[in-house]
């Protein structure tokens, strides 16, 4: 065989490995939010203990979740065939080869004495395990995210609902004083991005709100007559405060894109997702929307603050998958399942681009 012979099989085989080591990149993941987006911070968190009934559809034990089984980000690391995220507090055995979750039950962009991991110390927790992770790479230690693990990553932001909900109590259920408090909120999660793109991260999924005047909670905890609710049976004002944060998200979105052009910003409508969940809940073999599946009180939310799920005296449906709502706020898993597969259909998706893309060359 020739020099020139020998060169070219070299340098077809050596593009062919190149090649397959750059479609081969496993995904890795790191979550910022809160609630739905927690799969077991707030434990470590708090020392609040969430077991039984919490776990019993999929875990068959309390994992930390607020569901019956798994979220949405369990979905979808299910569909990369990548573990759970592990949550950035759990000490005892996490594993964090697939990224890291720093997203807290309760969390909200801005920080209070009732909810101290916002959005913005969730991003310092984040800067902390960056550093660590090559810090403990260059003294030898395997397993760690490398950098180019950390630039190739996905970066997924899920706040919004606890500020929006805080502030409509603040304001007695009236839209105006909660509308003028969006800009900030905004403006923290814009500051978010630009955060963790100075650490060197380009792919962002960024989700939005959902129809929060649709939850068995809020219909429970506040008296309203029918020309408080849609046409749905869900709270006017706190859907209208969704849209009107979702808006805003959406064009905070737009611009961050034209600012920086080498990212990839992906919004992601779940709250059209979840309202139809709740319009046409029949089709997707639900009974009784705005019905908890594990609470207290019966009809017609079966939510009561005093004994809520888990808690003395609460009830459990007989069959969970029939209910969107595991225990008044949160989601069940059967909802959640549905709701991950209309996020990985890229229909709600602005660009629709797939998931597992951001780790295809």
């Amino acid at each position: 065989m020739s020099s020139f012979s020998f060169l070219y099989v070299f340098l077809c085989v050596f593009f062919v490995q190149f090649h397959h080591t750059l479609q081969s990149t496993p995904p890795i993941l790191f979550s910022f939010g809160g609630t739905g987006a927690d799969t077991g911070g707030y434990v470590p968190a708090s020392g609040v203990y969430i077991g039984l009934p919490y776990g019993t559809t999929f875990f068959n034990k309390g994992t930390g979740r607020y569901s019956d089984g798994r979220l949405i980000i369990d979905f979808l690391c299910e569909s990369l065939k990548v573990k759970y995220l592990s949550p950035f507090l759990e000490a005892l055995a996490p594993d964090f080869r697939s990224g890291a979750n720093f997203a807290i039950t309760g969390a909200k962009t801005t920080m209070d004495i009732w909810a101290p991991f916002s959005l913005d110390v969730q991003v310092k927790q984040f800067l902390h395990f960056q550093l660590r992770s090559l810090q403990l790479l260059s003294e030898g230690h395997k397993g760690m995210t490398t950098e180019t693990g950390f630039n190739n990553a996905l970066y997924m932001i899920d706040i919004g609902q606890n500020d929006l909900l805080d502030a409509l109590y603040l304001s007695n259920l009236t839209a105006p004083p909660v509308l003028k408090k969006i800009p900030a909120m905004l403006a923290e999660i814009k500051l978010a991005v630009q955060n963790l793109y100075k650490t060197g991260a380009k792919k962002f999924w960024i989700l939005n709100t959902g129809p929060l005047g649709c939850v068995p909670r809020e219909l429970a905890r506040h008296p309203h007559n029918n020309t408080d609710l849609d046409r749905i049976g869900c709270y006017k004002v706190h859907n209208d405060v969704s849209m009107a944060f979702n808006k805003g998200l959406k064009a905070l979105c737009e611009e961050l894109r034209s600012t920086f052009i080498d990212t990839t910003i992906v919004y992601v409508d779940t709250y059209t997702i979840k309202f139809d969940l709740f319009a046409r809940y029949k089709s997707y073999g639900f009974t009784k929307p705005h019905k908890a599946c594990c609470g207290y009180g019966g009809e017609p939310n079966n939510y009561n603050k005093k004994a809520t799920c888990g808690q003395p005296g609460y009830t459990m449906c007989a069959n969970v998958s029939q209910y969107i709502s595991w225990d008044g706020f949160h989601y069940s898993e059967a909802a959640n399942r549905i709701i991950a597969s209309q996020i990985l259909s890229t229909k709600f998706s602005t660009p629709p681009i797939t998931l597992d893309s951001f780790w295809k060359s």
